[in-house]
């Protein structure tokens, strides 16, 4: 196939008009002949990676249901996420066992959807003054021997954990597990010298920043702060129109730079859905439009999937090249799968997406198949 017209993402951070060439399932530099796609007035963008979300289509993750799952794959690669890394919540370990398990045995059969590419777990080792949304009765300590069970079970998925750096053993933990996984610090009250340390230990990401973490202040920088000055660590960043407002957006892609900045969804079983009442971690949760809350009003999550934080992104000011940077290369970065997929570089899996010009969905292709 060879897509002709296109405005194309290149991994340095601009918009080149130039041909796509594939060779069946692979990008290659060179016309290989067969179909012509037409892709005039589009933008030519890899396939996304979304590292932290929990569901989509009345599903979650977290349900240990394969059906469910597969249906999630599906959708995510309906809205041009080609690679999928779902988190679990907080849950018994014997829960957090059977989400691996489902993952691994979905890997193997290699079902439909969006490529698994990853899991995320984050949680249960959180802080309590922080949990957010996580369900306080299963939170636990940081456990080695737990996350080790977890990445066995599921054949090596686990790409990400997630830890609150001031809980007893955390550092021990986090210099365990960083030559294993992605440590994120996360749901955390750790200040500036707490978080530090757990950089220096090997923690390389911070999941959602400014959400479930002290604010960032000029006296008491917290985590921002130390996240900044490490310059290593990437930082997730919800953008969905409601976690984040649309100044801090565009400040924090210029404090962090789009090469540090990972979008994530963090879309929960609402995504896609209509209005109504669902749960997240077995609570309750009602979606009222762009909003997914507890109860007591705390932010469950999101209901806007990749593409459209993505979107929402540009429309607050963020350059669409950088904001693609921070939807597709860095995430695949993040959970070691860069070296085949998010770019359009020759070699790597023939995973793009037609964007027009309002950056609406044109076409997916996937393994060099237009899927939608």
């Amino acid at each position: 196939m060879k897509i002709t017209g296109a405005q194309v993402f290149e991994a340095r951070g601009a918009f080149v008009e130039r041909d796509l060439y594939l060779d069946g399932a692979i990008l290659t530099d060179h016309d290989c002949g067969g179909e012509v796609l037409d892709a005039a007035g589009c933008f030519a963008i890899p396939g996304l990676t979304d590292v932290h979300f929990h569901g989509a289509k009345g599903f979650d993750f977290s349900d240990g249901d394969a059906d469910g799952l597969a249906a999630i794959a599906e959708y995510e690669l309906s809205r041009g996420v080609t690679q999928i890394c779902p988190a679990g919540m907080t849950l018994l370990p014997e829960q957090l066992e059977k989400i691996c398990a489902v993952a691994a045995a979905h890997r193997a059969a290699k079902r439909g959807g969006a490529d698994l590419s990853g899991i995320n777990l984050e949680g249960p080792f959180l802080s309590m003054g922080k949990k957010g949304a996580q369900n306080g009765d299963w939170l636990q300590a940081p456990d080695v021997a737990l996350l080790r069970r977890l990445e066995e079970i599921s054949g090596g998925l686990v790409k990400l954990v997630s830890v609150a750096p001031e809980l007893p053993g955390a550092l021990e933990f986090i210099q365990a597990a960083a030559d294993e996984v992605t440590v994120s610090v996360a749901h955390t009250e750790a200040d500036y010298d707490t978080a530090m340390a757990a950089f220096a230990a090997g923690a390389g990401q911070v999941t959602h920043l400014y959400n479930a973490m002290k604010p960032f202040t000029h006296r008491a920088p917290g985590v921002v702060g130390a996240a900044f000055d490490t310059p290593d660590c990437r930082v997730e960043l919800i953008c969905d129109g409601v976690h984040i407002h649309p100044a801090v957006v565009r400040a924090t892609f210029k404090l962090f730079g789009a090469d540090r900045v990972i979008l994530i969804s963090d879309t929960m079983r609402a995504a896609g859905m209509e209005d109504g009442e669902y749960t997240l971690g077995g609570q309750a949760v009602t979606k009222r439009g762009k909003h997914a809350t507890l109860a007591d009003g705390t932010l469950a999550g999101s209901v806007t999937d990749l593409m459209g934080c993505l979107k929402t992104a540009v429309s607050f000011g963020v350059p669409l090249a950088d904001a693609v940077r921070a939807a597709a290369v860095n995430p695949a970065r993040a959970i070691g799968i860069y070296s085949r997929c998010g770019s359009l570089d020759s070699g790597k899996r023939a995973n793009v997406v037609l964007l027009d010009r309002d950056l609406n969905i044109r076409h997916v292709i996937f393994r060099g198949e237009v899927v939608s």
